[in-house]
């Protein structure tokens, strides 16, 4: 049975954690990158599934990902991609309550969500910028 993986951070500058999140690209390249079939999308929300049990961790999906989000859980057994907290991701949630504003929920409407699909390096970036102006550049 394919189980839900839970969301995840990003940690490259302290104090500056964020989680994966994938932009569900239309085409998917991760879930047709993965030689196992351990990958899967989720009809209500659009979100890839890890099959935790399937994966292999060959990182097939993390390298075929335009923002290579998938990532390899701490134990190095199997791949890690936001499921979108079935359709109310809780990393949007908190950061408007904390007034970051650097995390939405876009509608896809006709554009490509690949347009979307940003390295977490770029989005550190930003984040830190953000949150600690000029000083960010000592952790960047």
């Amino acid at each position: 049975m394919a189980r839900s993986i839970e969301n995840k951070s990003f940690h490259a500058v302290p104090g500056v954690d964020f989680p994966h999140f994938c932009a569900q690209c239309e085409d998917y390249p991760c879930v047709k990158a993965c030689p196992v079939e351990a990958l899967s999308i989720a009809n209500k929300t659009g979100a890839v599934i890890v099959d935790a049990e399937k994966c292999i961790a060959c990182g097939k999906c993390i390298n075929a990902c335009p923002g290579r989000i998938p990532h390899m859980h701490p134990n190095g057994k199997f791949i890690l991609i936001c499921d979108l907290c079935a359709g109310e991701p809780q990393c949007v949630k908190v950061c408007r309550e904390g007034e970051w504003n650097v995390l939405k929920r876009v509608s896809r409407g006709n554009r490509s969500y690949g347009l979307y699909a940003r390295t977490p390096e770029e989005i550190t970036r930003d984040l830190a910028l953000k949150m600690y102006g000029e000083k960010a550049e000592e952790f960047l």
